[in-house]
């Protein structure tokens, strides 16, 4: 254990392999294997207090502060008073360690609410509820639905037919749909028998601890047998049971073993590029103040032996005090006395101003969702001028970017276009809240929640469009979705994909239900009658066939082969005869994907019955083979799946959340590059990129690096670069050019704008170290990157790549616990609180609702916070180096005698009264331009990325103009009261008179440049700087009053020198001067700097004057259309597997019971399906109902509605 309690367990060996055995902790217990308790907090009640004091003593300025300290009780050295420092710095560890207290108290209920979580747990031969954290490695636990997995587990049984159960893995990769593992058949026979549950004594043995989501291997050995355990007999912490009612599983991993665990990324603490470089000028300051105190003690040794023992008589020198011991100790005693350089007031303010803008984030109410009640929260003070300078940010996409919502939009059927809403005149309409929906009223069995708009699509279905029912009844037969009625006309379907279950939703909503499956049949209710398909043969999906298709038999016993998929794959498959209605579907089809919808055609063949069964048998032959079976069923799907009959398309819409396109286009204006690293599969991701303006179709190029080899990867790594940058030599960097030190990679320019999508594959081995920066300069050339198929450890590197070799901030948004890491990683990190639960907004920086916010938070607060601190900075600075600097000035003038120039008191209130409030006010409400205006000029955002406002550049600019102000502060005075007198003809001349006029014009000089920085003057700020002014005078009059002298004549001296002074013309007249003489510099560079070279802020700062403020009214904000001819759809988010899964009964759940048609008028005739009152022809768009498209040649499809067919 550490000497503060943070190792919760000392480091043992590393472990190579995991043995374990099932009911029995007296044999694992000598492993030492963690518990399943976790620990994300730093502090207990015993270690808070030491521990927090020497966090906060490592900060160099603190340490610096108590060393002070520690000189200022020693009376031979000070002049000054031990309470002028131990009141800040006690100040400043009081709020600090009040902040750090409140944040771990917030992270120790975090970890109390997982921790006491129940579940039960087999133990001596009973189920017992235990709090999570008193969960052990080789316990067996029970879980019920909806619960979440309380750690790694191996499956052992389920409820559901052939030991099958159903989890959401959202918290681990961002995704909803439903997953399926299955158990042992050797342990899925224990069932929920308590009884062979507490018998049950397999040994494990399997790998270590490890972040890999996507593999495991071990073996169970059990009753003499030994078993092979993949991943498909794994639960993972972080996972949730659903639609299971129980299951059991024996614990493999606990706490931070975990395999979530070991993916969320270690905390640090992090800490802003401006307090970095902060460090590194206060190391150049005491540097600094270390040659001033020396030239000064050498000048005090010089001055003592020439001058001081002329002073011997009057001030006798103590035994053994001779000149090089006076100026030991006036080194010292000039180390107090300048230590103003670095005040504490400077973090005191720091927090504060920090603290301030933090607020205004919380209390934004343009960031404020409605829906859900939340507000935006910075759950961290110390970042925020951070946030101004962001140049990557790495985002998440499902729930981040999208709000993981599919919706039937709009289809194609026939050639016909349905899904957009006319008005009496042909105007398409835009779709709001408000337009009117189709009344679905007449299908007791549809989705209430479905929305749709376009009437006649309905109609055409009520009037019995033999082509819209084929189009229907092919969405409701041709999938892998499994349905789930609890209540007689309660459907919920579980669908692989969100976009097919959206698919099968829509055609349950237009009358064609699925109602349930079993392995070889598919129950659907048409138009209120329900009718039971013979399901022949599912020819699954994968990615390179990229369609699926099913072969029924329907009831009257016709054959039919369905199949929908990508159009480019169904193009290639469809009859000559359909050509004029593919270029129809394919111009209707290019405005869905103009739209961002992602398509999908469909289309069909009648088989014939002898034809069928001899290719069924070589199916069944092909999928007996040992050797080549994959090759030879794609080549029996190829001939099949032939001269099909175009149906249309469908085009669905992955909902982006609002507002998604306008923020990255923003962002992207604002110079930020953007990085998608999504768990999600390439062809989804990629869509979204094109939904949401990352990807455009006037890029140069999109380059995909799919490559599964090393060299491959390179080597398209290497054409990717090549393409942008054709003169460029392709030699790719050798690992020694980073040298010892890591150097920054500089930008390059290239001409047009590219993108790139990497999979996960490619992505690991472009993470390796040799090839690290070959990737990180590739994809730094582009204007957007997609990283798919990541793991949260990978989303982690890639964030920690970009801030090792770019030197740039970078901003990580996420939803999820798959997320953390990267969260973590970043320089900043948002969470988004949405529909993964809260994992990722504990773990980060700033949350709110909604990513359109981030626009907010970076180009106002986060802007507005780093211009504000600039110029608090540099204002702190020049204020505290003049005032510091007069005092070396004065020491040629005072026999380096450590004599201070200014009153006690005036040192003392300085920077807590006089000085303290001016600097706040302008550093928690100046802003160069408003809220507005930052939106309409995001290049504002620029100079922050820069590094223009405060650097070490501008840190120097600032100690030459308090040098050159201090100079003109002391000898202006000096030479305006050098053998002086008053108008009475009485002395002025003296060490008081000079002090306070000293004083007086200093104040002016930094009032003066302190309105020359502010650019926003609220009432607030001119009475900060007047009250302030007004506080010096009632200050100084009354300390230099004869009452107070009388009250205390040694802390008091300077009595009556204020009234002699400040009555004097020529005392006015003196602060005038200097004032004038310390301002003209700065008002003379900044007009020529503006008049020759004016910056952006100087320019938009132009234009707020001529729109008097008052900017025009923005644009109205128009939807974004995408004007590509690129297509998606389902098959690219759909995986491989299912069909088997499907026909092999593995996938089933009980069977339903028998149930009701469940539509309102259930007959086939027309008459039955009146259309809502309305005439047959008739048509609410006020189009033709029955348009048929010009040109197009008739295929058997369309002659289907003169044939009489009793499947009808």
């Amino acid at each position: 254990m550490s000497f503060f309690g943070m190792d919760c367990v000392k480091k043992k060996e590393q472990e190579l392999e995991r043995k374990l055995r099932a009911n029995d902790r007296e044999y694992n217990l000598p492993f030492k294997y963690a518990t399943n308790a976790i620990k994300t907090s730093k502090y207990n009640p015993f270690t808070f207090l030491p521990l927090n004091l020497f966090e906060q003593f490592q900060r160099i300025a603190n340490a610096y502060f108590l060393f002070l300290l520690v000189l200022q009780v020693i009376p031979q050295i000070s002049s000054l008073s031990w309470f002028t420092t131990v009141v800040p710095l006690v100040l400043v560890l009081t709020v600090t360690a009040a902040k750090d207290a409140t944040d771990d108290i917030n992270r120790h209920r975090s970890d109390n609410q997982v921790n006491n979580r129940k579940v039960k747990v087999l133990i001596d031969r009973k189920l017992r509820s235990e709090k999570w954290l008193d969960v052990q490695v080789g316990d067996i636990i029970k879980l019920e639905n909806n619960q979440f997995v309380t750690a790694d587990l191996m499956l052992l049984s389920s409820s559901e037919p052939l030991n099958l159960v159903y989890i959401e893995t959202a918290e681990l990769d961002g995704e909803t749909n439903l997953k399926v593992r299955q158990a042992l058949t050797v342990t899925g026979d224990l069932g929920e028998d308590i009884e062979k549950l507490a018998d049950f004594d397999g040994e494990v043995r399997c790998e270590p601890p490890n972040n890999r989501l996507d593999r495991f291997t071990g073996t169970l050995t059990y009753a003499g047998q030994k078993y092979s355990l993949d991943n498909e007999k794994i639960l993972l912490r972080g996972t949730t049971l659903r639609n299971t009612g129980w299951c059991f599983g024996l614990v493999l991993f606990g706490g931070p073993e975990t395999k979530l665990m070991q993916n969320c990324g270690k905390s640090t603490f992090k800490r802003t590029r401006i307090d970095r470089l902060m460090n590194v000028l206060v190391l150049c300051i005491f540097g600094f103040l270390a040659f001033m105190c020396t030239i000064l003690a050498i000048g005090n040794c010089f001055w003592e032996l020439n001058e001081g023992s002329q002073f011997t008589v009057f001030l006798p020198r103590q035994d053994g005090n001779d000149a090089g011991f006076s100026a030991f100790l006036t080194f010292w005693s000039y180390v107090i006395i300048l230590n103003t350089v670095v005040p504490i007031s400077l973090y005191v303010s720091v927090e504060i101003i920090r603290l301030g803008n933090s607020f205004y984030i919380d209390w934004d109410r343009k960031m404020y969702y409605s829906r859900s009640d939340t507000p935006a929260e910075a759950r961290t003070t110390t970042l925020n001028e951070e946030l101004g300078q962001i140049k990557y940010i790495f985002s998440d996409k499902t729930g981040t970017l999208t709000q993981n919502i599919m919706t039937f939009n709009k289809c194609s059927i026939n050639g016909k276009s349905y899904g957009d809403v006319y008005d009496c005149t042909g105007q398409r309409l835009e779709i709001t809240e408000h337009t009117e929906r189709v009344d679905f009223s007449f299908n007791k069995l549809a989705d209430p929640r479905f929305r749709f708009h376009d009437h006649s699509l309905v109609e055409a279905v009520k009037l019995e469009n033999p082509e819209v029912h084929t189009f229907f009844r092919l969405l409701a037969l041709c999938h892998t979705v499994m349905a789930e009625e609890k209540k007689e006309g309660e459907l919920s379907y579980q669908a692989q994909s969100p976009d097919e279950g959206a698919l099968v939703t829509a055609a349950r909503n237009f009358g064609f239900v699925f109602r349930s499956r079993t392995p070889d049949s598919v129950s659907i209710v048409e138009m209120g009658q329900q009718r039971s398909y013979e399901l022949l043969a599912i020819l699954d999906f994968n990615n390179v066939r990229k369609r699926m298709s099913v072969i029924v038999r329907s009831p009257e016993g016709k054959l039919s082969l369905y199949c929908k998929g990508a159009d480019t794959i169904i193009y290639e498959r469809l009859h000559q005869s359909c050509s004029k209605l593919m270029d129809v579907t394919t111009e209707q089809l290019n405005e869905f994907a103009g739209e961002g919808l992602r398509t999908l055609v469909l289309a069909y063949k009648d088989l014939d019955e002898g034809y069928f069964n001899e290719w069924k048998q070589r199916h069944h032959e092909a999928s007996t083979l040992l050797d080549d079976r994959e090759s030879k069923l794609d080549e029996l799907y190829e001939e099949i799946e032939k001269d099909l009959l175009l149906l249309g398309a469908s085009a669905i819409e992955d909902k982006l959340q609002d507002g998604v396109p306008q923020t990255i286009e923003q962002l992207s204006k604002a110079d930020i590059k953007i990085w998608v690293l999504t768990g999600d599969k390439q062809e989804t991701a990629e869509n979204i990129g094109y939904s949401c303006n990352l990807l455009q179709e006037e890029m140069n190029d999109v380059f995909i690096i799919s490559a599964n080899s090393p060299e491959d990867v390179r080597q398209e790594l290497r054409d990717a670069r090549t393409s942008m940058k054709p003169g460029e030599d392709s030699v790719f960097l050798p690992e020694s050019i980073l040298g010892k030190g890591v150097k920054v990679m500089a930008d390059e320019a290239v001409n047009g704008e590219y993108g790139l999508v990497i999979n996960g594959h490619s992505l690991a081995y472009a993470l390796e170290r040799s090839m690290e920066l070959e990737f990180l300069r590739t994809a730094c050339m582009c204007k957007a990157v997609i990283c798919c198929r990541v793991t949260p450890l990978q989303k982690a590197q890639v964030v920690e790549l970009v801030k090792k070799y770019k030197g740039a901030v970078t901003l990580a948004i996420g939803d999820g616990a798959n997320d953390v890491s990267m969260i973590k990683a970043a320089h900043i990190g948002v969470g988004i609180s949405g529909q993964e639960g809260m994992q990722a907004v504990l773990s980060s920086d700033y949350s709110f609702a909604q990513f359109r916010f981030l626009q907010r938070l970076l180009l106002v607060h986060g802007r507005w916070s780093y211009l504000r601190m600039c110029k608090f900075l540099r204002y702190f600075f020049y204020k505290n180096f003049t005032f510091t600097f007069v005092h070396f000035w004065f020491a040629f003038f005072c026999g380096f005698s450590a004599q201070t120039v200014y009153d006690q008191w005036f040192i003392t209130l300085y920077n807590l009264v006089y000085t303290a409030l001016p600097v706040l006010g302008m550093s928690l409400f100046d802003q160069d331009v408003n809220d507005v205006w930052s939106f309409q000029q995001p290049q504002l955002y620029v100079p922050g990325q820069l590094n223009l406002y405060f650097s070490k550049k501008a840190f120097f600019k600032c100690a030459l103009h308090s040098c050159y102000s201090s100079m003109v502060l002391f000898f202006i005075p000096y030479a305006a009261m050098h053998d002086t007198v008053r108008g009475d003809g009485k002395d002025v001349a003296d060490y008081q008179s000079f002090a306070l006029l000293t004083q007086t014009c200093l104040l002016f000089a930094v009032t003066i440049q302190l309105g020359l920085e502010m650019s926003y003057w609220t009432a607030v700020n001119t009475f900060f700087v007047l009250g302030s002014l007004v506080m010096y005078f009632a200050v100084t009059f009354t300390m230099y009053s004869n009452s107070m002298f009388l009250m205390s004549p040694s802390a008091f001296p300077f009595i009556g020198t204020a009234r002699n002074s400040l009555n004097q013309p020529n005392i006015w007249l003196t602060i005038l001067l200097t004032s004038i003489l310390c301002v003209l510099p700065v008002v003379t560079y900044r007009f020529l700097f503006i008049q020759l070279c004016p910056t952006i802020n100087d320019k938009m700062m132009f234009k707020v004057r001529q729109a008097k403020a008052s900017p025009a009214p923005p644009p109205r904000r128009t939807r974004i259309r995408r004007t590509s001819s690129r297509r998606s759809g389902y098959a690219f988010s759909h995986a491989q597997g299912y069909g088997d899964l499907v026909t092999s009964g593995r996938f089933l759940r009980r069977p339903a019971f028998s149930r009701s048609s469940g539509l309102i008028n259930a007959g086939r005739t027309t008459t039955g399906f009146s259309p809502m009152g309305r005439s047959a022809g008739y048509s609410p768009t006020g189009r033709p109902q029955n348009a048929k498209v010009s040109d197009v040649e008739v295929t058997s499809l369309q002659m289907y509605r003169t044939i009489t067919d009793p499947s009808l």
